[in-house]
């Protein structure tokens, strides 16, 4: 499965599906969040730590020291673990593109996915969205059927390009499939007829998109009994922390409810490029019975302004810190310059906890805080509210 946004979902939607089918599904997913073993999901597990790292310096001796990436080597862990413990499905997800990914050496998947793809890894993938989308099309396989998600034109040209040439039939949104959202679910058409369906578990109108696509892949695998009640059963069981999260109790969501200031509410995703800006957005721009105040954090590898412009119009504060423990984060003034530079009046913070400080003090009535910007600040924040 590649794309720039929505893998990680679908992948849960799909295994939650799975689970509720009584089948089980393994999953490789990145990045982690709190701990790096997340990443190998065994049935619905994460992989035991000692486990891994004996993988990992089995993997290391069979290499033998020719020069090797930390993905690839982690990606060999992986399969290795997944070959010796069976499963009815393995949910791959790629890291980057696609073409060169370690995780695309499967000759013949059952199915390939391809997830909204738009401007992101610029760095690695091309400047264009051409160029990005052919890296991203990397993973379709001769005669191996391909679930599309709705794409921009520019993208769909270069799907339908390398699809040909491989002879790899696809089954497209807009095409071969179609959903439409109503007020307590969707609808899915397909070839097979019309299903309705309740709305996932994750929130906002995104994840509509992430669970028909979800849908889309399940209704291309009879074969896997991914049947009508476990396809409603596992939209509405699907967990996938770090994106648009409400936060529970612990230290974090206690400072906002402190001197007895009840109704503070406290939010986490992990999105951080234009297309996760506009999903947030929409999101956002649904919360009017209360103040929206923003904290992020971003990497330099990315894109602040492109992510934050969608917001600007729509939040009451923003904060912005470095993400802890990142070499290539943002510094928090920088972060605060990049959302100034799109209209936000911006305040660097040395910390979560400060900027939270900083909001309450502020703030007359009680709000929701955002926390969002990298998936690498949701882990910190997951691993401090604990």
């Amino acid at each position: 499965m590649a794309g720039t946004n929505g893998k990680g979902s679908v992948i849960a939607y799909l295994a939650a599906m799975a689970s509720a089918a009584g089948r089980t599904a393994h999953a490789y997913t990145s990045p982690h969040l709190v701990r790096f073993h997340e990443r190998i999901a065994l049935g619905g597990r994460a992989i035991p730590e000692a486990d891994l790292s004996a993988l990992l310096e089995e993997c290391a001796a069979a290499n033998g020291g020719t020069p090797i990436t930390f993905f690839e080597i982690t990606t060999a862990a992986a399969f290795l673990a997944f070959s010796r413990t069976p499963a009815d499905l393995l949910l791959l997800e790629t890291g980057l593109g696609g073409r060169l990914d370690a995780t695309n050496v499967v000759a013949r998947p059952r199915l390939s996915v391809l997830t909204p793809i738009s401007i992101d890894h610029v760095h690695y993938l091309g400047d264009s969205l051409a160029q990005i989308a052919a890296e991203k099309a990397g993973i379709l396989k001769p005669g191996v059927p391909a679930v599309i998600a709705p794409q921009a034109a520019t993208v769909q040209a270069v799907i339908h390009e390398r699809a040909q040439a491989l002879g790899a039939p696809l089954h497209e949104a807009g095409d071969s499939w179609s959903f439409e959202a109503r007020g307590d679910g969707f609808t899915l058409r397909d070839g097979g007829g019309e299903i309705a369906l309740p709305l996932p578990a994750l929130p906002g109108a995104h994840q509509v998109e992430n669970a028909a696509v979800a849908v889309a892949c399940a209704r291309q695998l009879p074969d896997f009994a991914l049947d009508a009640p476990a396809v409603r059963a596992g939209l509405v069981a699907a967990r996938w922390p770090g994106r648009l999260q409400r936060l529970g109790a612990g230290p974090l969501v206690d400072l906002l409810a402190r001197d007895g200031r009840a109704g503070w509410e406290v939010w986490l995703d992990g999105g951080h490029n234009a297309a996760a800006g506009e999903a947030l957005a929409q999101v956002v721009s649904n919360w009017t019975d209360r103040p929206v105040h923003l904290i992020y954090g971003m990497l330099n590898t990315k894109a602040a302004r492109a992510f934050l412009h969608p917001l600007a119009e729509r939040v009451d504060s923003l904060h912005a810190v470095a993400i802890p423990g990142e070499a290539a984060s943002l510094s928090a003034e920088d972060a605060a310059a990049e959302a100034r530079a799109v209209g936000l009046s911006a305040q660097p913070a040395t910390s979560v906890d400060e900027a939270l400080a900083a909001i309450l003090a502020r703030a007359p009535t009680p709000g929701r805080v955002l926390i969002c910007g990298s998936l690498y600040l949701s882990g910190e924040v997951l691993s401090e509210n604990n």
